[in-house]
């Protein structure tokens, strides 16, 4: 069966959640703006690589590779705002799947899981 978290324990998870939040939150935004701040470069550069080039290559892998570093930072902050919720709705340390309580240790490392180790297994 579940157990409810102790109050001091919901606002340290609280705090953490909202301050790893804040930090997604900025890195997304640091993130569009060295994107932008790169195309109004490349816009005012005589001429872009061409794509088919090494330099131009280049430029086409780190522009992937960022956006599959902001991909997993927003699926991070959508991790962590829904941990947020469920906090808020008194279901937080909770298994989404099995109803058991996600031991402390579990949140301690991973604060936005939302399955015991044993639905995270089969899942």
């Amino acid at each position: 069966m579940s157990r409810q978290l102790a109050q001091s324990t919901l606002d340290r998870f609280r705090v953490v959640l909202e301050e790893e939040r804040a930090r997604l939150r900025s890195l997304l935004e640091e993130h569009e703006q060295e994107r932008e701040d790169a195309r109004l470069a490349e816009t005012a550069a005589e001429r872009s690589p061409d794509p088919t080039s090494a330099e131009g290559g280049s430029m086409v892998f780190e522009y992937e590779k960022d956006l599959s570093v902001d991909a997993n930072t927003e699926d991070l902050l959508r991790k962590a705002e829904n941990a947020l919720e469920r906090l808020e709705e008194g279901e937080y340390g909770i298994c989404e799947s099995c109803g058991i309580a996600i031991p402390v240790t579990r949140l301690e490392v991973l604060p936005y899981t939302t399955l015991c180790v044993e639905c995270a297994q089969r899942h």
